[in-house]
């Protein structure tokens, strides 16, 4: 599983396999909030089974939902290299399995295997970049833009050359993720179902063609 983990990739079998050893399985049940933002952060958590949502709050408790992620995927990886707290909170939507990996473990197998160091900064450096771009991108994007973003992200090619949202979304999850208000989402939706680029399948979004640039 630690393979798949973006800060891992170069690293050799002798290193994963030193990694896999010192990792710890934990299973939480539906609805459980697995981290909190603002905690102290120790550990990375590897999706072995399962999703999960990741979201922020603000001072009046509203969500603003980042991320939904399944097996496969992880979350935490930052905790392993510095002293910092969590940027953000995970709540499972489903019964969920992780391979977890501390801080401490982490630490005493850097240690025997210190030429882990020079790959990890790699990757590292890569992932700054990237966040930079989403950054920028979320910046200067208007709200159909986000919107647009959030459903092409989220699609799977079909036979048919149809994408195929695998996610069951609401109006509200989306606007959670774009940052603007369900009534909005609706109109972009509505518009966009009108001009036949998408539909829907029960609670799926299907998209036919290629979403316009502009709204």
């Amino acid at each position: 599983m630690l393979e798949q983990v973006e800060i891992f990739r170069g690293l050799s079998t002798e290193e994963l396999a030193a990694l896999e050893a010192t990792s710890t399985r934990r299973t939480f049940p539906k609805n459980t909030v697995v981290i909190h933002e603002n905690d102290p952060a120790d550990s990375l958590f590897v999706i072995d089974g399962g999703k999960v949502k990741v979201y922020c709050s603000d001072k009046n408790g509203k969500e603003f939902i980042m991320n939904t992620q399944g097996a496969g995927d992880y979350f935490g990886e930052l905790a392993l290299l510095d002293d910092s707290t969590r940027s953000a909170s995970v709540r499972t939507v489903e019964k969920c399995t992780f391979c977890i990996v501390y801080k401490d473990d982490f630490n005493r197998v850097l240690e025997e295997h210190p030429n882990m160091a020079r790959t990890l900064i790699g990757n590292l450096a890569a992932r700054v970049r990237k966040l930079t771009a989403d950054v920028k991108s979320l910046a200067l994007q208007d709200v159909y833009g986000r919107v647009a973003n959030v459903l092409m992200d989220l699609a799977e090619e079909r036979t048919d050359g149809s994408m195929f949202i695998p996610e069951k979304l609401t109006q509200q999850d989306i606007a959670d993720r774009v940052g603007a208000s369900r009534e909005m989402v609706a109109r972009i939706l509505k518009d966009l179902t009108i001009g036949e680029y998408i539909r829907f399948e029960g609670r799926h979004i299907i998209i036919n063609t290629r979403l316009p640039a502009k709204y």
